[in-house]
């Protein structure tokens, strides 16, 4: 690994299809895309699942709004879904491993990440993207 490269893993409590799913899916990706603090309205998510197509987000919170714009580089459902953003040159790779006994390991690997995203700061805000995802995952698949 390089200076510029960021890897994040975690196991989630979640059905690899379903975490695919809330990866892929504009409905599912407005319920916690983004980092805590922000929301990420179903209108300003376009998702093109297919290599060269377009993955948009719009995320909005009480300091101003960020949209990340990137083109699909690999879609292999249910197992790695890839692209990167052409504005900051970001590469992002996220791999779902199937653990049995309903759980999926995410492995999220980023390359050419410019210096203010490797910043304790923003490295605290990816991870609380993923909190989101683990809570919503957990409302998700809660018994009825």
């Amino acid at each position: 690994m390089t200076a510029d490269e960021l890897v994040h893993r975690r196991v989630l409590r979640a059905p690899r299809e379903l975490v695919w799913r809330c990866l892929t899916e504009p409905a599912e990706l407005a319920q916690f895309w983004g980092p805590r603090g922000m929301h990420t309205p179903l209108d300003g998510i376009v998702v093109e699942l297919h290599a060269g197509g377009r993955f948009e987000t719009l995320m909005v919170g009480d300091h101003g709004s960020h949209r990340m714009v990137a083109t699909f580089t690999e879609v292999v459902p249910p197992e790695r879904l890839a692209w990167v953003e052409p504005a900051t040159g970001v590469h992002t790779t996220s791999t779902l491993t199937d653990l049995g006994d309903g759980c999926t390991e995410v492995v999220i690997h980023q390359r050419h990440v410019p210096e203010p995203m490797r910043s304790p700061e923003a490295r605290a805000g990816f991870l609380s993207s993923l909190d989101e995802l683990e809570e919503h995952l957990a409302r998700v698949t809660r018994p009825a």
